[in-house]
């Protein structure tokens, strides 16, 4: 099928979408000329710095599936995944169903590809939601009428933040979302939360990077250092080896382990109330 027949209305597909660009490095097919286009500066500035994109963006993805299977075998069937992203193998219901049979989840995206192809692949699955909703706002998504029908917010539930807050360049308000949401976890929930890394990046490269991503859906990208990123956890308990380059987080993984900074490119972690 040509791009141009599958573009929904309302979509440019000369822009950039950061949730197509991701799909690209994980080696889907829902994208567009531009997306690879601005996907590829990406992974040639990576590679520059000794990083390669597409394994990140994978390890990435490994994450989120080892702290959705951490989180369901503890009990938790209830996830929030804000800034879903494409569908892809193993999604956040399909680890938590796998390890607690009847987990609920809501996928929450601001992307109209992204939701319209969620909702043709859940429709017959009454156990998942996709909805549309604003990163930059997480009261309206818990608050949403849908989100009440469907989960039990009075009971443990997880957010996940994978890969999003870094889309939030401004510092303070990135900030304020994860004081947020983490204001309205139950005790007994989660955040799980991973986030682009300044590492050993230089200034040249910051700035072609967000040069990249300021001509995206997104608008802007923000790279951020191990303090600023801990402190998006606030004083939740740290589960596992902590806050690590994200190909290294396990759930039996040594906070004292050796780990490479310089290059992980994302660090990761999972908080618990």
């Amino acid at each position: 099928m040509a791009e141009a027949d599958r573009v929904p209305a309302g979509i440019n597909p000369n822009v950039p979408s950061v949730a197509r660009m991701y799909d690209y490095y994980l080696g889907g097919r829902d994208n567009f000329a531009s997306d690879r286009e601005a996907a590829e500066k990406m992974i040639e500035i990576g590679r520059r710095l000794g990083n390669d994109a597409r394994q990140i963006a994978l390890a990435n993805r490994g994450f989120l599936g080892r702290a959705v299977r951490l989180i369901a075998e503890a009990g938790v069937r209830q996830f929030i995944d804000i800034g879903a992203g494409l569908p892809t193998q193993d999604n956040v219901h399909q680890v938590a169903g796998r390890h607690s049979p009847g987990s609920r989840v809501v996928y929450v995206d601001n992307d109209p590809i992204v939701l319209t192809h969620a909702r043709a692949l859940l429709a017959r699955d009454h156990d998942v939601l996709a909805m549309e909703g604003d990163l930059k706002d997480p009261d309206a998504i818990l608050d949403d009428p849908r989100v009440a029908e469907h989960l039990d917010l009075t009971q443990p539930y997880a957010i996940l933040l994978v890969a999003v807050l870094h889309f939030i360049p401004d510092d303070e308000e990135a900030a304020r979302i994860a004081a947020r949401v983490r204001e309205r976890l139950r005790p007994g929930g989660y955040l799980v939360l991973s986030h682009l890394y300044t590492g050993n990046a230089t200034e040249d490269a910051t700035v072609k990077g967000k040069q990249v991503y300021s001509s995206t859906t997104s608008g802007g990208v923000a790279g951020r250092g191990y303090d600023e990123i801990a402190g998006l956890f606030g004083g939740l308990e740290l589960l596992g080896p902590g806050i690590v380059p994200v190909a290294d987080w396990t759930p039996d993984a040594s906070p004292d382990g050796s780990y490479d900074f310089v290059k992980s490119g994302i660090l990761a972690g999972v908080g618990r109330v």
